[in-house]
């Protein structure tokens, strides 16, 4: 089940994956549904932060409380890429976005969501990790973050939570170069990269 994003087009067209497209924040529930149906299935939700942890926190927390053996990506990048670049419930504390041209600032916008850090504390929650896609290293981290989440769910384990660390210079209202070494500086401040919860396998 994949959001409405950026990314929505590339991974419906270039992964090898059944894609149902959904409406922002419902992925959750429309991946309950599939995986209730189809129990035998790997189920996943691939979601950018405006998606999950604004418009959907509700939908995907619930589907964690409950322990549902799904599996959920979280693309972040602060900001609300499709729709020009607005703040989302996860932009940094004095990142600009095109609504916070000065930046956050936690008296008049409250502070950003650490959702991997809240999903790790819930009981149904069987794997939690964040990383990034900033250089090689990382990447390769992610991906094994990612094969865990993934692992878990066939394992049975109940709901598995991967939040990854993306870039959007544009949105930012930062040179393109610049995107790498924002992730590192800015946004790895508030949203350190690690596995946050892995039950006994």
């Amino acid at each position: 089940a994949v959001g409405h994003g950026c990314y929505t087009q590339g991974i419906a067209v270039m992964s090898d994956l059944d894609c149902i497209q959904v409406l922002h924040g419902r992925a959750p529930a429309v991946a309950t549904g599939l995986k209730r149906v189809h129990p035998e299935a790997v189920v996943i939700t691939v979601q950018g932060d405006g998606d999950m942890a604004t418009e959907g926190l509700h939908e995907v927390l619930h589907a964690a409380a409950r322990g549902e053996n799904i599996t959920a990506i979280m693309l972040n990048n602060g900001v609300f890429g499709d729709t020009g670049g607005q703040m989302t419930a996860t932009t940094v504390v004095g990142q600009r976005t095109k609504t916070s041209l000065e930046g956050r600032e936690p008296a008049s916008h409250g502070f950003p969501i650490a959702l991997a850090d809240l999903m790790s504390n819930m009981p149904g929650v069987g794997y939690v990790a964040r990383g990034a896609v900033n250089n090689a290293g990382s990447i390769a981290q992610t991906k094994k973050f990612v094969a865990r989440a993934l692992q878990t769910q066939i394992d049975g384990g109940g709901f598995s939570f991967v939040e990854v660390l993306t870039m959007c210079p544009t949105g930012w209202i930062i040179p393109t170069a610049g995107g790498p070494d924002y992730v590192t500086s800015i946004f790895e401040k508030t949203f350190p990269v690690a596995q946050l919860k892995a039950r006994a396998r």
